[in-house]
């Protein structure tokens, strides 16, 4: 293993500031559509989903791909930061099984006591990832950069995305490259199969700027800035 090439994580830092950013914004978009506006809730309630089962599928895959490795190659030091890695993941899991059934009655309704109820929802869902992440980042990343080969980290990317409707992957792609390093984003556009290479870069800024109006009302919602 140790002749092969590492795990590049600068993608998942990515990843991690689209969550934050989407999910920070979402309360004040849940509690900014108006009373009975169904139509409006559904386009709030679609990203919501959006966000939330990438995370979901996001989570499986490190679940499934990096922590039995971490463990085996790493032994003790790993231990602890697997475990936490795994309880953060099952509270997080929770949580957004809690806001799935929020969306659906509120989306149907637009009612605003609902819309309260799930923004507190999504309110609490933010900060626990937001606390995760930083654990993830900091304990976890170093880990997987000197035990996770390059090809067993693309598994795991690919195994996150393996459920996105490839109609829907420009759009997935422009919402993690927004706030992403330029070289960063040039790296990975590089990565990919010649046939999406070509086209990739222009197609996801134009989604993301599209669907960014649809939900946010602006082609360019707040920044966080990420974090490497």
């Amino acid at each position: 293993m140790t002749n092969e090439p590492l795990a590049d994580v600068r993608d998942m830092y990515l990843a991690h500031t689209m969550f934050r950013r989407e999910l920070g914004l979402a309360p004040a978009l849940i509690r900014g559509v108006a009373d009975g506006d169904v139509e409006r809730a559904a386009v709030v309630a679609e990203h919501v989903r959006l966000v939330d089962t990438v995370l979901h599928h996001h989570h499986e895959a490190e679940d499934e791909h990096l922590w039995h490795r971490l463990l085996d190659r790493a032994g003790a030091e790993a231990e602890p930061v697997v475990k936490v890695m795994e309880e953060q993941h099952g509270a997080i899991d929770e949580l957004l099984g809690e806001v799935r059934d929020g969306l659906t009655p509120w989306r149907e309704s637009a009612d605003p006591v609902r819309g309260e109820a799930l923004a507190g929802a999504v309110t609490l869902l933010h900060e626990r990832l937001v606390e995760h992440l930083a654990v993830e980042e900091e304990k976890a990343l170093p880990l997987i950069e000197r035990h996770i080969t390059a090809a067993e980290w693309g598994r795991m990317i690919a195994a996150g995305a393996a459920d996105v409707d490839p109609a829907r992957m420009p759009l997935m792609f422009g919402l993690m490259a927004y706030e992403g390093d330029p070289g960063t984003v040039r790296d990975i556009i590089a990565s990919m199969p010649p046939e999406v290479r070509a086209v990739i870069g222009d197609l996801a800024a134009q989604a993301f700027a599209a669907h960014a109006e649809r939900v946010h009302g602006t082609a360019t919602p707040a920044r966080i800035g990420v974090r490497r």
